[in-house]
């Protein structure tokens, strides 16, 4: 299929960029999708959350009572969770939450959440273009030519370009990232997707 690439000032340039039908035309596989946003999250976690145990809570050891005679239960150690400021029965404890997936898997998810947001008719293509310094408001300005501003955008650039890159850095629902860090997850989580012209071949050329 094919996109109007459109110019930063919003206006279009009169040119068309081809989008390769097996990485944004095909039929969505929504498990893939589950799998692979599952995975990004999942390696996010720190996994350091810990709580002590009786045998961890600085308490005194000595027994609390007779075994016997006391007209109640017998308690051995403060430290038991059935009081207050003991220790704490199956608790979490520190332990690594990733795991992996095949390469076509991600492959595959990567391609079904871009091909849904053709079909929600939610990608721009745009020219190539660069800045020459850090300017939120002139970069604000572009997304408002695109009619995109306050929506949670993602734009992804060919190439990495500092200057483009901070001058979004303020702009809390703007992603802006490089083909090379492309994800599910960064896809699915936007509401648009800003493709700068050259990002379409790239892709093409990885996918061979």
């Amino acid at each position: 299929m094919k996109l109007a690439i459109y110019k930063i000032d919003g206006t279009t340039s009169g040119k068309e960029a081809l989008l390769d039908d097996s990485i944004f035309g095909i039929e969505p596989n929504d498990h893939a999708i589950y799998l692979d946003v599952k995975q990004f999250l999942a390696n996010q976690r720190q996994g350091t959350h810990k709580t002590k145990d009786r045998s961890e809570v600085a308490y005194s050891t000595k027994k609390m009572g007779k075994q016997k005679g006391g007209g109640g239960a017998r308690h051995g150690s403060i430290k038991s969770n059935i009081y207050v400021g003991g220790g704490r029965v199956f608790g979490p404890k520190p332990h690594d939450y990733s795991f992996k997936l095949n390469k076509k898997l991600k492959q595959l998810a990567r391609y079904s959440a871009l091909s849904y947001k053709v079909k929600d008719n939610a990608i721009t293509m745009i020219e190539s273009f660069s800045m020459e310094a850090p300017k939120t408001k002139e970069f604000i300005k572009i997304l408002d030519n695109l009619k995109v501003n306050g929506r949670k955008t993602l734009v992804v650039l060919p190439e990495n370009s500092n200057n483009i890159y901070l001058s979004s850095r303020n702009l809390p629902e703007i992603n802006v990232i490089t083909v090379d860090e492309i994800n599910t997850y960064t896809i699915m989580n936007a509401n648009h997707i800003v493709l700068v012209d050259g990002v379409q071949d790239i892709l093409v050329e990885r996918r061979k």
